[in-house]
């Protein structure tokens, strides 16, 4: 269910309590919730993953992304939790996975990593970034 982007940072389809314990087993430091809420009846609530992501002591940040696309403000909080994160390992989730894995292209690129470098790790999880390979082009080079 969660698919490994890059060394630190895993993208997930929406979780459930059972995967907060296994985010912990797996030494996930950090949830980061790109779900908006009320997104879909059947989702499990975002303070309810919270709760329980405290209670197993990861970190729990809320960036929601609607269908509407992405924001700056977006990707530089995806940007902050990262580097809040540190060394611990990250899971990103929201209906699918894909919207975590292009706000995380997007924060990455912002971070001046190399855009080729980011298609690759996006694809090798199963996630293709074209419809925002243009903005992560963009946003590489005004890293600096």
């Amino acid at each position: 269910m969660f698919r490994k982007i890059d060394d630190k940072t895993y993208a997930s389809p929406q979780i459930g309590l059972a995967e907060v314990a296994y985010a912990k087993a797996l030494g996930i430091g950090m949830i980061i919730n790109n779900r908006p809420e009320g997104e879909a009846d059947d989702q499990t609530p975002g303070a309810d993953i919270e709760a329980a992501a405290r209670d197993a002591g990861i970190a729990y940040v809320a960036i929601p992304v609607s269908h509407a696309g992405f924001s700056m403000p977006q990707v530089e909080a995806m940007q902050a939790a990262l580097a809040q994160a540190g060394d611990a390992p990250v899971l990103a989730y929201c209906r699918s996975g894909t919207r975590s894995t292009l706000l995380w292209a997007l924060a990455q690129a912002r971070s001046g990593l190399d855009p080729d470098e980011i298609a690759a790790r996006a694809a090798g999880a199963g996630y293709d970034i074209s419809p925002i390979r243009a903005t992560v082009d963009m946003l590489a080079g005004q890293a600096g």
